[in-house]
């Protein structure tokens, strides 16, 4: 891999660069053609030898395999164009397109074999054993095992979901194969339908990597959860700054790779300079930019810092609300004094699993802080965001 990387890839550590993943998705898919192409012909010609289906069968799965690698190949092309006005954010999730058209090429491909497969077992044929099979099949394995992973770690180089799904899809061919194999070497011992038996199962191991493929395809299209590790360098990075006292409400929008955007709200003292305040939001924000390669907004948010009754009163709420849920965190809090009430206004963070509803939520934090003070009354604002 670091030699193809050096012959073909110019700067291929500068891996956000929107060109050089296009190299990264060319190299990646003519080395798939290159490879399946060859596979596919000796296999086609070493199951016309051997009269397999289960053989044969594995040949056009490997020709299916050039198909995905054609399909990737002008998924990187068209993900690389630039904005236009009707595609504002780019068009970096026809990368994730491509994946998702994959996945059906595989599982078309693994309905075909079993249907074949399954004419097999019904009206068996002799399958003749050969040694030149054998060898051919198990330097097959070989092949795929190499290229499940060079395209993994190339997929894991530019956090390529596509590349990473022909990955998966190479590994499983590796399964396949081997599958194919066992019913050559068995050929020479039985005269049972193991031919047609190993075909069915070489497809649904292929059905099985498709749904793999789509299932990871779709997440983000969908809007998945974003890496937790981009996630925690955005909020490290914010608060190095130590005029920021605290974030949260962070969004993170993917409109393909090295195509994110986010927005968060970040806590300041009500008492800071606005344009010291503004001043370091606007670093906060170019230095996300530069470094992590993500276009974020942050929203200032002024808070109580000196008030001693607001402080105190603060982090008695937040401990209450803790007691509730150790994951669940307050902000924005603020209190209006209102003859002999006084309103806790605050937003309140929760796990998107949480199970309890948010009325439910409500209600518990309400009797909490009653039982403190009965006149003091809650107005709560849940969230379900990442920080």
């Amino acid at each position: 891999m670091k030699y193809l990387l050096k012959l073909f890839i110019k700067n291929a550590d500068d891996t956000e660069n929107a060109a050089v993943r296009q190299q990264y998705g060319v190299l990646s898919s003519v080395v798939g053609i290159v490879c399946n192409v060859l596979l596919f012909t000796v296999k086609f010609i070493l199951g016309s030898i051997a009269n397999s289906i289960a053989v044969t069968a594995d040949a056009f799965n490997n020709l299916s395999d050039v198909g995905s690698s054609i399909v990737t190949l002008v998924g990187f092309k068209m993900a690389s164009k630039p904005a236009d006005h009707e595609h504002p954010f780019g068009h970096g999730r026809i990368e994730y397109l491509s994946g998702l058209l994959i996945s059906f090429f595989i599982m078309l491909v693994g309905v075909e074999i079993g249907k074949n497969s399954v004419r097999k077992i019904i009206n068996p044929e002799p399958v003749e054993f050969s040694i030149v099979v054998v060898i051919g099949l198990a330097v097959s394995i070989l092949v795929k095992l190499w290229l499940g992973l060079f395209n993994k770690k190339l997929g894991q180089k530019i956090s390529s979901t596509a590349m990473e799904a022909t990955a998966v899809d190479s590994i499983s061919d590796v399964c396949a194969t081997a599958v194919t194999l066992i019913s050559v070497v068995a050929a020479r011992f039985t005269h049972l339908p193991i031919d047609g038996v190993m075909g069915t199962i070489v497809a649904l191991l292929i059905l099985y990597a498709g749904y793999g493929v789509a299932k990871d395809t779709l997440n983000p299209l969908l809007g998945g959860h974003p890496d937790p590790e981009l996630v925690k360098k955005i909020k490290d990075s914010i608060l190095d700054h130590k005029e920021i006292l605290g974030i949260h409400d962070l969004i993170v929008h993917d409109y393909g790779p090295s195509r994110r955007f986010a927005s968060v709200h970040a806590e300041v003292s009500v008492h800071s300079d606005i344009i010291l305040s503004h001043d370091v939001i606007d670093r906060a924000e170019r230095e996300i930019a530069e470094n992590l390669h993500v276009e974020i907004v942050i929203h200032l948010d002024p808070i109580e810092t000196d008030c001693k009754k607001t402080n105190e009163l603060r982090a008695l709420t937040l401990n209450l609300v803790q007691e509730i849920n150790p994951e669940f965190t307050i902000h924005d809090f603020r209190m209006v004094h209102g003859g002999t009430l006084t309103n806790f206004i605050f937003d309140i963070n929760i796990p998107v699993e949480t199970k309890e509803t948010d009325d439910e939520i409500k209600a518990a934090i309400a009797q909490k802080i009653k039982a403190i003070n009965p006149e003091y009354y809650t107005v709560v604002n849940i969230d379900h965001t990442l920080c």
